[in-house]
């Protein structure tokens, strides 16, 4: 039995179908569908292999900390949280890592706001914080550490830091700091209440281990950090780091050994995997696709930048060589990537992301966006896009600038979804966004938008692409049936809120409850 437990609650341990996109849906609230059906719909319980309910498939970030901990030599494992109760009277530690405990980060604090629901990963978090065995875990004097990309909520929910009795909040990369709190811990010495690993104390490529055992839907990191510093996002403060392909390889083949015959490529820009500052390269981009597809059935691009995307097209018809290689030598007809459109202002852009469009200028922004939208609907790359609602400094013809851009992506295939900000990165300190919001007509009409350019294409991709053949029948039908009931809400919404729409402040601390 292990020592150390590794774990998390539902919405983040499922391989949500072996679709990472249908795992947004559990940033929302189960509007129209009850709640027990909606994760159904994005995450499903995944398969164990053993009765310690050590999960076939775990979120990627519980794997590293789980080899790190491994390599130096203590007992550690991830479980899935239906089996913590077999491990209450053997775990000393049990770690928590989460991409959004709390449902303050970017999309679950959007909906959260609008729809003045809890998201179901909130509700399903403290309801793990909640359960019998965690509570018997601390009853016991089992020591809770907690981390992860989202460690900057529990400063935004110190009762619970305290309820929950929380020994550490490791804020970073853990992989530099995690076997020296775990060994203090482990023979009762003091740690700090938070740790924080800052952009020059990140580890270096050596200090990142190998996983032991697969990842949710064959994720494999190819890079960290990213080079084109929005002020808005926290990865920008950090180096950037390659990962060697070798190490890579050896990530998917644990992976394939366990029957995860697909591979998500994940950092913040893919093409810019070997890259030269913002200039895509072929050399390494085909040498790492090379290694990896004759071993998977299926490859993803996690993230690309739409700037990434048009020079790398521009300059040797990269993108058409890229999906070449990977359809023919996969039989796949498509390949998923999130990308971020972030704002349609070009002034906006200069002062918020001003390397965004790096090569090109701000001024370009949107021709840049739409121009990659156009090479990605042509190549059959279906991307989620995001842009970003609230920016401090942000104007009403801002936002109708963005309105603008998002008419003229009409014509392509894509999920396009509105966001609130969220002071990260060096505008953490900022009062704007989610904390205190005034939503603005203009919002409301960017948000409508959106809305319909999403469910224009929504019945396409999910028949054509994403869920079709009869494994995915029953999953296809229930999001089908929430697109037509989410239609004839938004209908509702149109004829009867915003002809009166007016100008209101939204504030999410106010707002949450537990």
């Amino acid at each position: 039995m292990p020592e150390i437990v590794i774990s998390v609650d539902r919405t983040m341990m499922s391989n949500h179908h072996g679709k990472e996109f249908l795992g947004f849906l559990a940033t929302g609230p189960s509007v129209l569908l009850p709640e027990w059906l909606w994760l159904k719909i994005c995450c499903p319980k995944p398969k164990v292999i053993d009765n310690l309910g050590r999960p076939l498939e775990a979120p990627y970030g519980l794997r590293k900390i789980e080899a790190k901990l491994i390599d130096a030599g203590f007992n550690a494992a991830v479980i899935d949280p239906d089996y913590l109760h077999k491990h209450v009277k053997t775990a000393k530690l049990l770690l928590i890592g989460h991409h959004d405990f709390f449902a303050f980060g970017p999309p679950s604090s959007e909906w959260w706001l609008i729809t003045g629901m809890e998201p179901v990963n909130r509700k399903s978090f403290i309801k793990f914080m909640e359960s019998h065995p965690v509570n018997e875990m601390r009853r016991r004097g089992v020591k809770i550490v907690v981390g992860g990309p989202a460690a900057w909520q529990w400063w935004w929910e110190p009762e619970l830091w305290e309820r929950w009795k929380i020994v550490t909040v490791i804020d970073g990369e853990a992989e530099k700091v995690v076997v020296d709190v775990v060994d203090k811990l482990l023979r009762g010495e003091p740690v700090p209440s938070y740790v924080y690993i800052g952009p020059h104390e990140v580890p270096s490529i050596d200090e990142i281990p190998i996983i032991k055992a697969p990842s949710v839907n064959g994720l494999v990191e190819i890079m960290r950090g990213c080079p084109r510093g929005c002020r808005f996002c926290s990865v920008t403060l950090r180096p950037l780091r390659f990962i060697p392909v070798e190490k890579i390889v050896e990530e998917v083949k644990v992976n394939k050994k366990f029957g995860i015959d697909h591979v998500i490529l994940h950092s913040e820009d893919v093409l810019l995997y070997g890259a030269e500052g913002v200039i895509p390269r072929e050399e390494p981009l085909l040498k790492l696709h090379k290694a990896v597809l004759p071993l998977v059935n299926d490859l993803a691009w996690a993230h690309a930048s739409l700037a990434a995307i048009v020079v790398a097209q521009r300059r040797g018809r990269l993108v058409t060589k890229l999906t070449d290689l990977i359809y023919s030598s996969t039989g796949q007809d498509y390949l998923g990537v999130e990308v971020g459109i972030e704002t349609g202002s070009p002034r906006l852009a200069k002062i918020i992301m001003p390397a965004k469009a790096a090569p090109f200028t701000a001024d370009e922004w949107p021709d840049v966006v739409e121009e990659a939208f156009a090479i990605m609907h042509e190549h059959n790359i279906i991307p989620a896009a995001t842009f970003i609602l609230g920016f401090p400094e942000e104007r009403p013809d801002d936002v109708v600038k963005t309105i603008e851009l998002l008419e003229r992506l009409r014509p392509y295939r894509s999920i396009i979804v509105p966001m609130l900000f969220v002071p990260m990165g060096v505008l953490k300190g900022s009062r704007a966004g989610v904390a205190r919001m005034k939503l603005l007509r203009e919002h409301a009409e960017a948000m409508r938008v959106a809305f319909w350019h999403t469910v224009k294409w929504a019945h396409d991709i999910m028949s054509r692409f994403y869920l079709r053949g009869t494994k995915h029948v029953l999953t296809r039908t229930l999001l089908s049936l929430f697109v037509r009931l989410a239609m004839k809400k938004m209908r509702e919404i149109e004829r009867k809120i915003l002809p009166q729409f007016e100008e209101r402040e939204l504030s999410l601390v106010a707002s949450k409850t537990v």
